[in-house]
């Protein structure tokens, strides 16, 4: 998801020759450990056929059922068994991995199947603690208090237009700084369709108390809206649309570690990513408000102007409590986190620059100089390299995460925006927000592959499960583009509610989210 989905390599393992198994040997088999037999031999099945295969995100089938019900006897996986390798399976196999001294790629070869082979077919009150980051949170619901969200049908009253317009700013456009119905729940899709055939469709819209800025899948059964100041909360939603809690982003500061700030400060909500297992959030600031903070950034500002830094908020996405406050520079849009959980990205719009945290000692361990209005950025499947978006020009800075230097893709296109990579990691596709296309750039070369026209001033982008839709907000145009990445062909586009500019994507339910600014969520099934 955006906000983020974590992405892998194509990976290929063999078995190790010369293994037998004694046909003379007793099993004694029960029925827990009868979904893992079945497991072993359907994997090593397929590895006679084919030694390059190996079980993976966006895979499907028994084979993938049985691996869900094996980890859920071993306490890793708290979803149910639906057959499709999305995201809540792989991070179970990555949990999984890191715990038994395996390589974490989320893809389950031989050696991640040995490993499984051995542990404990009971639930204990251990796995049931393992289990708990990744359940989904779909059953939760918002208590009276908490309930301030209306969530009403396409049919109810359409929002007003924004109080807010954004500035043309030469030669980007950036944004302006200033001022329930039951349903049956939402059902996971075991065999996902090959949706490049298929057809957006309109499924809910969310009003309420809300100017979401961006809204970001967890990854494990939660969606993230930032408000930004307009309504200065973070409000968190399930997979049935329900309100499951609203987050203010009000802080002390100084119960934090922050003495020399009395009392409560309030932050402005952006943008959210989320840790490979989707235990936490990391919430970017536009700027704080309280004494002490009295140089705000602003959309045109530079380095030299001194501005405010601001802060990383993390929150438990068990307890949706704010439980560390990190400082990273002036005005952080964008925020990511790398698939091997070390890094929390940020970069600060005002200070032209990338904060790098160290998310197990949740302090910035550097800050990598980038340029004018560093924007969107995508980590690679292996935590190696981070590209980041220059909006002020026309160019994508690829920083290196083992020493922090950085290289250079040029002449990508006016004012590149946000990016989102191919599972494979072959192309990287950016938003051009100052033309009004999207690119296709070929990572091997550097140079851009192709590029489509979806709408005007096209802002955040997802990608679908395995690679091959892009779903694109166009802000000026009030639409949604969907656009297959074989050919960056626009497949569909659709119209939604004002100033469209936040989106993600659930590949469990082949859902698709719309944050628009104007105030409300639409929600669509493709």
């Amino acid at each position: 998801m955006d906000g983020l989905a974590y992405l892998h390599l194509a990976e290929t393992w063999e078995t190790a020759a010369g293994q037998t198994r004694s046909t003379n040997s007793k099993m004694h088999l029960n029925l827990a450990s009868t979904p893992l037999l079945f497991f072993t031999i359907a994997l090593t099945i397929l590895n006679l056929v084919n030694p390059a295969l190996a079980l993976k995100k966006g895979d499907s089938g028994p084979e993938v059922a049985n691996l869900q019900k094996t980890l859920q006897a071993a306490g890793y996986f708290g979803g149910k068994a639906t057959g499709f390798y999305g995201s809540l399976t792989r991070a179970a196999v990555k949990k999984f991995q890191a715990e038994n001294n395996l390589k974490v790629d989320g893809i389950v070869g031989p050696k991640t199947l040995s490993a499984l082979k051995g542990k404990p077919q009971d639930a204990s009150m251990e796995a049931a603690e393992k289990i708990s980051p990744n359940v989904d949170r779909s059953s939760l619901s918002p208590t009276p208090t908490e309930n301030t969200n209306e969530i009403e049908d396409q049919t109810k009253t359409q929002p007003q237009e924004p109080l807010f317009q954004e500035p043309s700013l030469p030669p980007f456009k950036t944004e302006n700084s200033e001022d329930e119905k039951s349903e049956s729940p939402t059902t996971r899709l075991v065999n996902p369709p090959d949706n490049t055939q298929g057809k957006m469709t309109l499924k809910k819209t969310i009003y309420g108390n809300i100017s979401p800025k961006s809204i970001v899948y967890s990854g494990a059964g939660l969606f993230f809206a930032q408000n930004m100041m307009y309504r200065h909360t973070i409000t968190v939603y399930d997979r049935n649309f329900k309100l499951v809690k609203t987050i203010p982003d009000t802080v002390n500061l100084s119960k934090f570690g922050f003495s020399k700030f009395k009392g409560n400060y309030q932050g402005s909500p952006v943008e959210a990513a989320f840790s490979t297992d989707g235990k936490y959030a990391y919430v970017s600031n536009y700027k704080m408000y309280g004494s002490g903070f009295s140089n705000p950034g602003t959309d045109r500002c530079s380095p030299a102007a001194k501005h405010d830094q601001s802060f990383l908020y993390r929150i438990n996405t068990q307890t949706l409590k704010i439980e560390k406050v990190i400082p990273v520079g002036a005005v952080p849009k964008f925020n990511a986190v790398s698939p091997d959980n070390r890094f929390a990205l940020a970069s600060n719009w005002c200070s032209w620059d990338l904060s790098v945290v160290d998310i197990n000692k949740n302090i910035e361990i550097e800050r990598v100089k980038l340029g004018a209005y560093p924007r969107g950025i995508v980590v690679t499947s292996d935590s190696k390299n981070a590209y980041v978006a220059i909006m002020g020009s026309s160019d994508i800075a690829k920083v290196n995460l083992i020493d922090f230097s950085v290289e250079w893709l040029k002449n990508i296109g006016n004012a590149p925006r946000h990016l989102t990579i191919d599972p494979n990691g072959n192309y990287l596709y950016a938003t051009l927000n100052g033309e009004g296309n999207v690119a296709k750039i070929d990572l091997k070369t550097g140079k851009v592959r192709d590029k489509v026209s979806t709408g005007k001033a096209p802002r955040s982008m997802t990608i679908s499960d395995q690679g091959k839709l892009l779903y694109v907000v166009n802000y000026f145009s009030n639409t949604v583009s969907k656009v297959r990445t074989s050919d960056m062909k626009v497949l569909q586009t659709v119209n939604v509610n004002s100033s469209p500019i936040g989106i993600t994507y659930d590949p469990e339910t082949n859902q698709v989210w719309v944050a628009c600014y104007s105030g409300s969520i639409m929600v669509f099934q493709d």
